[in-house]
């Protein structure tokens, strides 16, 4: 096994661990990690996820020499490459060729991006609602440079994080976004001593974990569901998601009228 799994109390931490390849991901790692992250998805127990790369990388890819072997057993064939990767648009919880990269969970998953968060990495990277980033850390659609294809979300996510100017730049380029202008641009959220993303990202989940949880999670999808709607039902589907959330609001504002969490304390 090469997609390792903990539990922090109320926080789950999924690892990444190929050594050799920087974390470079087959089919089979592939698997692991959407297993990984279903399962985490399911636990009652578990709130938010960091998403971990073992060695000092966060994922390098695709493992090109794992693909360049698949497209020489397919050569000859009648069946394509990645055939049983096709799915409906319809389906959030389809396995994607990076693994997880198409499955829209239901709780926050935070990236802890150290060294390199290339290609396939950086879709995984986007794939998350945050991303703690070291500052020696980089990004890139680098499989620009072979010809391999954004297939993970990496057309889709990024456009919508940084804008089509600075997606542009990027997509076409394939070149390297190190962490300085990284949060510039919105690519992440925070930048870290090297070292020391895996621990940031913790205490950002346990914060996370700690919130009333309806409420936040019924925010965090309404910001997903609303990209393809029109505002007036954007805005209707905001109060119907919010509308389930109220007790737990006014249980809130009880608190506070208490004096708890009072000018702006968390």
């Amino acid at each position: 096994m090469t997609v390792h799994v903990e539990k922090e109390g109320e926080v789950t931490i999924v690892t990444l661990d190929r050594p050799d390849v920087r974390n470079a991901v087959d089919s089979g790692h592939a698997r692991e990690l959407y297993d990984a992250f279903l399962a985490f998805d399911a636990d009652d127990g578990a709130k938010v996820a960091v998403f971990h790369g073992a060695n000092g990388h966060f994922c390098a890819g695709w493992d090109l020499q794992f693909g360049a072997k698949l497209l020489r057993e397919a050569q000859g064939g009648d069946a394509p490459v990645f055939a049983d990767l096709d799915f409906e648009a319809e389906d959030m919880q389809a396995l994607g060729p990076m693994g997880p990269s198409r499955l829209l969970l239901s709780k926050p998953v935070i990236a802890a991006v150290s060294g390199a968060a290339v290609a396939g990495g950086m879709e995984l990277a986007l794939w998350c609602d945050m991303r703690v980033m070291e500052a020696d850390a980089y990004f890139g659609v680098y499989c620009r440079r072979f010809g391999v294809p954004l297939i993970d979300g990496g057309t889709v996510r990024l456009p919508r994080l940084v804008g089509m100017g600075h997606a542009m730049d990027l997509i076409l380029t394939g070149r390297k976004v190190e962490a300085a202008e990284a949060l510039q641009m919105g690519l992440c959220n925070r930048v870290v001593a090297r070292g020391a993303a895996r621990e940031a990202a913790l205490v950002l989940a346990r914060q996370l974990a700690a919130f009333p949880q309806q409420t936040m999670r019924a925010d965090r999808q309404s910001a997903y569901a609303q990209w393809e709607l029109p505002l007036a039902q954007a805005l209707r589907q905001e109060w119907a998601r919010g509308r389930e959330c109220i007790a737990e609001g006014l249980q809130g504002a009880a608190q506070f009228a208490g004096g708890r969490g009072r000018h702006g304390q968390f």
